[in-house]
């Protein structure tokens, strides 16, 4: 039975393979293993209850071995026959029941502490405001050499992923924190090897002074801004003071009264308090140390904690998980009545082998389903902007609602969500980066499929739905770590003074007046972003194409001015999203056509203001960071590409036949050494330079003269004509340069009788030692020099004869 039973199992996983879905085959070593204690434990309970004339399920009435039933045909009933058929793929089911699909794959060297962290949801009674941050600058960091370390954490050696593995790293859980001299020590005890933690190291200054550091993005050496850690052994009512010193970038919003989180599980257990701000003196400051040639800065802040012995959480922001996700999609998929108009499915794998879901929403219809527009929305590419996941939650929750806008979404739209874009930055604890050591962001317009898999595959899908049906609008969630408010990206071309692009993020301010500012929304489509979401699906011809920002911190508007986001505030921008779509698309246009005139009016008086102060000095506008990043520059090729990175570059051989070509506007070492002829208008004079292996060489009759250093040597000059077209091939350049060369010599030859004919692009100069009408067969140039300078030599017969 079980040598068949293999055999069936080797055949489904060929089949899977050749499918280009392994899912069978994906399943980790040890969870074969629990499969095949199952078998014998139910092989053996079956056996220990067998009785007398029971005839087992693999074998029939005389004792005769049967095949087992396959798991690849089901029967259905029909008519009162058995009607079999194959079942559907397994990737076309909702996976969350899978167990083993949907749990996080780590890289095989990163160590993972075997924990279930959960946190509740909880929203504070009243905002919590912001801070008054700290005007003085901070003092200069302390010598980490006097201090106590603490925590060590230190990543793998590895450069590049190279593999992954379910619950990471397989070798004995290594100690990271210093244990405690006995029950009186106070020293903090630190963890960040978790779901999406990151802290690096932990050193005790003072008593109740530590400062910390985060790790850089898995696979690169920069992007440090999220934090999430474990805090355990701490006193009630102590002051303590933590300070992160390897921080990157200049501006921060902690600098505007933001204050970190922190989460107990003792007051969650207690009071049913969840996480809520905390943090006095907060400062951000530099701190006078440097990071790859970069000043880094330190974010200091002063608390207590409120229980003895307690285990709390600090975070950047409230976290979201993966594990959080699928425990979100796993409720979804239990209620029997949301499986009518939402199905979750695979979009695809990670580069670590991590489900990425899709959700898709909207009411079942048959001859509607082809007309219906689509409306994208992705969230997560970005790991560190947990904020983007909870509004996301806030989109989720309201579509799957039973309250009439709600079903009149549905009815009107097919949605596709996709949650978390990003699974194995938000498992390792990343800001911005996936595995590949890369911005995702930055990746939509990359042929690395392999490298970037997710955005290939949110490409495509957005591809396929463009050539089945209007996409109505593209939307990407993020976090904003330098500005307040929500706000929006969008596209419109410099020339174009259409409107209709603005009119959802307006309306949008009208619906969310104390969270959205219009004001901060750019339209812009710059060079440097062309590899991001929202501007590579906007050329698939999404004219909404956006970007929706939103704070770190908080508002600085309306009625929640000077306080922070809190969960519910994120999950309601989500509902305002929805909500402001039906306005968008009502067709009533009364709404629509007075956004509009009100957009004109406000265009008109921008216009205006900027027709008066155009003699003053320009600000300096801060949107070329639209992300809050300081990453907006390429990341570059992926790790594994850096690391095979080769000594020597090859070119290839189209660069090989334009090696030769001389660059219009480009100078050399060489040439700046020997000195460049410029013309005064539009040609530039380049020296010739044969190579040597193209003389002719001859036998000298005559011994060689020696050369005086004052001599001058005549010199062939190429002119190119800037204006022109450059040439392509070695070929081409060649026929140029000799057709060229021999019209020269003709003009020269018959004294200025053709200088009325267009000579081309190329002319020639010579310079000689002797004045330019004294040229005679008999040239007083000597082999070696003619030879050395590339100038053609004069025969007998009065003819030139060239040496190239």
């Amino acid at each position: 039975m079980s040598s068949c039973r293999a055999k069936d199992e080797d055949k489904m996983k060929c089949e899977n393979d050749v499918n280009g879905h392994s899912f069978v085959s994906s399943s980790t070593s040890e969870e074969e293993d629990e499969f095949e204690d199952e078998d014998e434990a139910m092989q053996e309970q079956t056996e220990e209850y067998k009785e007398p004339g029971h005839v087992n399920k693999y074998e029939d009435a005389t004792g005769a071995a049967q095949l087992p039933k396959t798991t690849q045909v089901v029967f259905e009933i029909q008519s009162g026959r058995s009607v079999p058929r194959l079942c559907e793929p397994r990737h076309l089911y909702g996976v969350s029941g899978h167990v083993s699909q949907t749990h996080s794959r780590w890289p095989k060297e990163c160590v993972v502490i075997q924990e279930d962290i959960h946190h509740i949801e909880w929203t504070p009674p009243s905002p919590e405001p912001f801070c008054i941050p700290k005007s003085d600058e901070g003092p200069l960091y302390q010598n980490v050499e006097e201090g106590t370390l603490v925590y060590d954490a230190q990543a793998g050696k590895e450069y590049y992923f190279s593999g992954s593995r379910a619950g990471g790293n397989r070798s004995p859980l290594p100690q990271a924190s210093i244990p405690l001299s006995g029950p009186d020590d106070t020293t903090l005890l630190f963890e960040g090897r978790f779901e999406s933690g990151n802290l690096m190291s932990a050193h005790r200054i003072g008593q109740f002074d530590y400062e910390l550091m985060l790790r850089t993005d898995l696979y690169t050496k920069k992007h440090t801004q999220w934090f999430y850690f474990r805090v355990r052994n701490m006193r009630a009512g102590v002051p303590y003071r933590f300070t992160i010193t390897n921080l990157l970038k200049s501006t921060s919003l902690y600098e505007k009264g933001q204050k970190p989180l922190l989460y107990s599980e003792e007051k969650a257990r207690a009071s049913g308090v969840g996480w809520h701000r905390v943090g006095h003196d907060v400062s951000y400051y530099l701190n006078g140390r440097f990071h790859l040639d970069l000043p880094c800065f330190s974010l200091s802040w002063g608390f207590c904690f409120p229980y003895d012995q307690d285990t709390c959480y600090l975070a950047h922001c409230y976290p979201y998980t993966y594990t959080q996700l699928w425990e979100h999609l796993s409720e979804i998929e239990r209620k029997p009545r949301l499986s009518s108009f939402c199905k979750i499915r695979t979009l695809c794998r990670s580069l670590a082998g991590n489900l990425v879901p899709v959700l898709t929403v909207t009411s079942p219809s048959e001859w509607e389903a082809a007309h219906k527009p689509a409306i994208v929305v992705t969230g997560r590419v970005h790991p560190g902007e947990t904020n983007s996941s909870w509004v996301m939650k806030g989109i989720m929750d309201f579509l799957l609602s039973d309250t009439p806008d709600a079903k009149l979404l549905r009815d009107a739209f097919i949605f596709k969500l996709v949650p978390m874009l990003n699974p194995d930055g938000v498992i390792v604890g990343n800001y911005r980066c996936s595995l590949s050591g890369c911005d995702l962001n930055r990746s939509y317009s990359s042929n690395l499929t392999a490298s970037f898999p997710t955005v290939h595959a949110m490409r495509t899908m957005v591809h396929r739905l463009c050539e089945e049906r209007e996409v109505r609008m593209y939307c990407d969630l993020h976090g904003h770590s330098r500005k307040q408010n929500v706000f929006t990206y969008g596209c419109a071309r410099a020339a174009d003074n259409q409107l209709h692009e603005r009119v959802f993020p307006f309306m949008l301010s009208k619906n969310c007046p104390d969270m959205f500012s219009f004001q901060t929304c750019k339209f812009k489509v710059q060079r440097s972003k062309g590899g991001t979401g929202r501007i590579a699906l906007w050329k698939l011809g999404i004219l909404n194409s956006f970007t929706l920002e939103t704070s770190f911190c908080g508002s600085s508007i309306g009625q929640q001015k000077g306080t922070h986001f809190s969960m519910t505030d994120l999950e309601n921008l989500g509902a305002h999203f929805c909500d402001t779509l039906l306005d968008y698309c009502d067709p009533d246009r009364t709404k629509y056509n007075m956004c509009i005139r009100e957009l004109q009016d406000a265009l008109r008086q921008e216009t205006l203001l900027a027709l008066a102060s155009s003699q003053a000095e320009a600000p300096q506008s801060d949107d070329g960071s639209t992300s809050g990043s300081n990453s907006s520059d390429s990341d570059g090729p992926p790790a594994h590409l850096k690391a095979l990175k080769m000594k020597r570059s090859i070119k290839s051989k189209k660069q090989r036949d334009c090696s030769c070509l001389v660059r219009q506007g480009e100078e050399t070492p060489e040439e700046k050494k020997d000195g460049d002829v410029k013309g005064e208008g539009e040609y530039t004079l380049k020296p010739l330079r044969v190579p040597q292996h193209m003389l002719r060489r001859r036998k000298r009759d005559t011994p060689r003269e020696p050369t005086d250093a004052n001599t001058k040597m005549s010199v062939l000059y190429l002119v190119f004509d800037k204006e022109k077209g450059s040439m392509k091939s070695k070929s081409e350049y060649l026929r140029h340069l000799m057709s060229g060369y021999i019209r020269s010599r003709i003009q020269l030859g018959l004294g200025n009788s053709l200088s009325g004919l267009d000579l081309g692009p190329v002319q020639v100069c010579v310079q000689q030692e002797q004045s330019e009408s004294s040229i005679t067969p008999s040239s007083s140039i000597t082999p070696s020099s003619s030879m050395s300078s590339g100038v053609p030599r004069k025969t007998n017969h009065g003819r030139w004869t060239s040496q190239v």
